[in-house]
């Protein structure tokens, strides 16, 4: 097992507050049972048809979300530094996947698995700690679906490019340009003309001020 040094565990501390705190000892008990990942650019977090044993925390890389259909790949998701990795479904009900997850570029994770889950759940001093968090990601992983949902409902392609641009302005550029394309429902083509004409909105509009 890869190892990490305190910087990253403060870097995957300080993410989970948004989930949970934990206490010094807490924290102690958790970090016992967590482990590092590194995979190369294309190397797969998890494929289909397998289970999820595990969830992990990006501290450096990006990972894609594709499933496929006859034939073709379609990207449905993209996650970046500092976010949560995983098929949650898969992991908490024991059913194969339906999508794959794959590294964009070299990647480093902090991982826990599922059996370590159990344990832990089992642990009186940390059980109430791991339950709440087991369901504050369930509700945050919920309300990224639900606006992934909602923005194919009411935005257009550019509204959803945009969205992007404003959000990972630096991730963007890591991403492929038919990867983009094909997750916000357009053909390359189509991207190219929404980058150009946002490129030539934005130079008049800095040429303006």
């Amino acid at each position: 097992m890869e190892t990490a040094t305190q910087l990253e565990l403060a870097q995957y501390r300080t993410s989970l507050k948004k989930f949970v705190s934990f206490t010094d000892d807490e924290w102690q008990i958790f970090t016992a049972h967590l482990y590092f990942r590194s995979l190369k650019k294309k190397d797969v977090f998890i494929t289909g048809d397998k289970i999820c044993n595990e969830v992990g925390f990006i501290l450096r890389g990006s990972f894609r979300f594709y499933f496929v259909r006859e034939g073709i790949e379609i990207s449905s998701y993209f996650c970046f530094e500092n976010d949560l990795i995983s098929s949650y479904r898969s992991f908490l009900q024991r059913v194969p996947v339906s999508i794959t997850i794959e590294a964009m570029e070299d990647s480093k994770l902090v991982c826990f698995s599922h059996a370590s889950l159990q344990t832990l759940l089992a642990d009186e001093n940390i059980a109430f700690k791991m339950e709440r968090f087991g369901r504050t990601i369930a509700e945050y992983l919920i309300c990224c679906y639900e606006e992934r949902v909602l923005s194919f409902v009411t935005q257009t392609p550019e509204e959803r490019y945009l969205l992007l641009l404003d959000q990972q302005p630096k991730f963007l550029q890591l991403i492929p340009q038919r990867y983009l394309a094909n997750y916000l429902g357009v053909t390359p083509v189509s991207l190219s003309r929404i980058r150009k004409r946002i490129y030539v909105s934005r130079s008049k509009q800095k040429m303006a001020s």
